[in-house]
C-alpha cells in the first residue's frame, strides 16, 4: 500500500483497516508515512473518521475476546493468549490513533480514548473475576492486563 496523501487516499486506507484486519502492520507502515493539508473540513472529516474506524475495530476485538472465552476446552493457557491477544490489539489502536500526520493534542486526546477503553476492558474483568472464589482467574488478569 502506498502512503496516502489525499483524504480520499486516507478515507481508502481507513476502509482497509475496517475491513481486512489481517493487512494491519502493512497498513500502519504506510499511514505512518503519510501526510495530509490540515484545512478545514478536510481534518474534521479525518478525525471523525478515525474515530469511527477506532471505535469500530476497538468493538470487534471485544468480540473476538468474547467469542474466544466461550470457546470449548478453553483452559488457562487460552485465557492468557486471548488475553495477550486483546491486549496487542489496543497497543495497534494506540499506535493508529498516534499517527505523524495527526495534530499533538488530538493525538493525545485519541491514545487518551484507547487507553480509557482497555482500563475500562480491564476494570470489568476484574469485576467479573471476584465471584471465582480461588482467586485464579483475577491473578490471571492482574498478571496479563489488557491495558498495559
Amino acid at each position: 500500500m502506498d502512503s496516502p496523501h489525499t483524504y480520499a487516499e486516507w478515507a481508502d486506507a481507513f476502509d482497509e483497516l475496517e475491513t481486512h484486519p489481517e493487512s494491519d502492520p502493512e497498513i500502519l507502515e504506510a499511514l505512518q508515512q503519510g501526510t495530509l493539508s490540515w484545512q478545514s473540513g478536510v481534518a474534521e472529516r479525518f478525525i471523525s473518521r478515525l474515530s469511527q474506524v477506532l471505535t469500530a475495530r476497538m468493538d470487534r476485538a471485544a468480540d473476538d475476546f468474547q467469542k474466544s472465552l466461550r470457546a470449548p476446552g478453553g483452559g488457562e493457557a487460552s485465557l492468557v493468549q486471548a488475553l495477550l491477544r486483546f491486549r496487542r490489539q489496543f497497543q495497534f489502536f494506540k499506535k493508529l490513533g498516534s499517527l505523524p500526520v495527526i495534530p499533538d493534542e488530538t493525538r493525545q486526546q485519541l491514545a487518551a480514548m484507547v487507553q480509557g477503553q482497555a482500563d475500562s476492558v480491564q476494570h470489568s474483568l476484574l469485576d467479573s473475576a471476584r465471584q471465582d472464589r480461588t482467586g485464579k482467574l483475577a491473578s490471571l488478569l492482574r498478571n496479563n492486563p489488557v491495558n498495559r
